[in-house]
């Protein structure tokens, strides 16, 4: 399951970025999920799947709805549209592990080793990295990359802050919900968010081109149904962090895949800024050895 899922959510960037030039970005993703809220739901109760008895409990699966699948997806989506590379997109929401164990670790009561604070360190200096390699010379602004701006890199960072604290209050208010209804109350939290969104700031016009279309079925079945459930599953299955630590293998998969797709290239400083990141959420989810062990 983990090999598929980093495949899965790979492609995730790479539909995006497809489908984007016919459709803004929260229209995009209001009628994604309300095309998959259409075929769930008929699916729960068909099965006869329990759903949330008490508010509390549906509150907490709208929470992380909306964190999980309208922050995260939404900061994806707005970042590309203003023209991040997808490969970048991924390298910046890569750092979720490293957010995950170091920053939030503590306020959930984990010490951070200095070997975290090391990998901590390193993951965003290779973000900084990929990030200097794509600046480019402009009149009169302080900072400009080559095809898209600093509202780009911010609309990444709320997608990364986003999927972060969903992980974590899915682990730990959600396991023990039935997966199938919880999933149809996220998507439709999901939806009302970003409808709302798309209705206040965006023209909601479509263009129904080939690539359009199998765009959303591919993000619509694949992405939306399957790679989301295996991360459901990956959560209740493991520890926060455990789940966290996949997506550090996410940028160089999406890299590829943009690369043969759509021709995106980092470059020699590009490439290395990925593997310091790598190196660096490695440091951070190295299992400790029988010594560290027994210290604990």
């Amino acid at each position: 399951m983990p090999g598929l899922f980093v495949f899965l959510w790979s492609t995730g960037f790479i539909g995006a970025k497809y489908g984007l030039p016919y459709v803004e970005p929260f229209t995009f993703l209001s009628l994604r999920f309300a095309i998959v809220t259409a075929i769930l739901l008929p699916a729960a109760l068909a099965m006869r799947a329990p759903w949330p008895r008490r508010p509390r409990e549906v509150a907490h699966v709208a929470v992380v709805g909306l964190l999980v699948h309208a922050a995260y997806l939404g900061g994806v989506f707005s970042a590309i549209d203003r023209g991040l590379p997808a490969g970048v997109a991924a390298l910046i929401v890569a750092l979720q592990p490293l957010v995950t164990a170091v920053v939030v670790g503590p306020i959930l009561g984990d010490r951070v080793t200095r070997r975290q604070g090391l990998g901590f360190v390193l993951g965003f200096a290779g973000v900084a990295t990929v990030l200097s390699s794509k600046t480019a010379a402009a009149p009169g602004e302080i900072l400009a990359f080559e095809g898209f701006g600093p509202g780009a890199v911010l609309c990444a960072v709320a997608a990364l802050l986003g999927i972060t604290a969903g992980t974590i209050y899915q682990k730990r208010f959600c396991t023990e919900l039935d997966l199938r209804t919880s999933t149809v109350v996220q998507y439709l939290a999901a939806g009302v968010a970003t409808g709302a969104l798309a209705l206040a700031s965006e023209t909601m016009r479509i263009e129904w081109t080939g690539e359009f279309v199998f765009a959303l079925a591919w993000l619509t079945l694949v992405l939306s149904i399957g790679a989301i459930s295996l991360l459901m599953l990956l959560i209740r299955r493991g520890a926060a962090s455990r789940v966290a630590s996949l997506f550090y293998l996410v940028p160089p998969s999406t890299a590829l895949i943009a690369y043969i797709v759509f021709g995106e290239t980092l470059g020699p400083a590009g490439a290395a800024g990925v593997a310091v990141t790598a190196i660096g959420v490695a440091l951070v989810f190295k299992a400790p050895g029988p010594a560290a062990r027994r210290a604990r």
